[in-house]
């Protein structure tokens, strides 16, 4: 008789490690790194400290684990995206990629948190990973024309997709505070950001590309 325990075993320990990865998320999306204990995310998975740190030792390896998982999301999405707006003239390309990017990280607020959190404070841990800009920028800048070759896009054209990226994240991040000095409900509040969105960025854009062209 073939005995399964084991296989079942590791089932549910994968299923606790990803419990404990989502509720980390979602409260380090919500209290930063320094505002968010390990009790508090073993509480809200229902386990002890202990479990937790069996399954992904300090605080500090287990925010590693949230950038990059959030990190691989926000891939995903990227490229999903960039293969529907590749090849489209440059106003449709900006007006689709603005949409679905903001809509989708005002789904998952926590993403732009994060990311935020992670460029501008130090959290005083030893990072044992390489996490550096995706290379997502570059396949974005290509999928926008901004450069020709995935592998060969320049400093500028990077800075200029930061430009739109960071541009969602403030958006998103500072949902509260903006929403309540303009006294706006939410869907008002995220129709007006792709609204401001699409009428600084694309024309900006558009302009810089025709004075790209107009010099060659």
């Amino acid at each position: 008789m073939v005995i399964n325990f084991p296989a079942k075993k590791s089932r549910n320990l994968e299923t606790v490690r990803v419990k404990i990865l989502i509720a980390a998320r979602r409260l380090f999306g919500k209290y930063g790194f320094h505002g968010t204990t390990t009790r508090m995310i073993a509480r809200e998975v229902g386990i002890d400290v202990s479990t937790l740190y069996y399954h992904w030792g300090e605080k500090g390896n287990l925010y590693e684990a949230v950038v990059l998982d959030i990190n691989d999301d926000l891939r995903k999405k990227l490229i999903d995206l960039e293969g529907i707006i590749h090849g489209l003239p440059l106003a449709q390309r900006m007006g689709i990629a603005i949409e679905a990017i903001t809509d989708y990280l005002f789904e998952h607020p926590e993403i732009t948190k994060v990311i935020l959190s992670r460029c501008f404070v130090n959290i005083r841990h030893e990072s044992s990973q390489n996490i550096r800009v995706p290379e997502y920028i570059s396949n974005i800048a290509f999928s926008m024309g901004l450069s020709g070759d995935k592998k060969g896009v320049s400093v500028k054209h990077k800075m200029q997709v930061l430009t739109i990226m960071n541009s969602i994240y403030a958006f998103v991040s500072g949902e509260e505070f903006f929403r309540a000095s303009l006294g706006i409900k939410r869907d008002e509040y995220i129709a007006l950001v792709k609204e401001t969105l699409n009428f600084i960025l694309i024309p900006a854009f558009a302009n810089s590309m025709a004075g790209e062209k107009a010099n060659f």
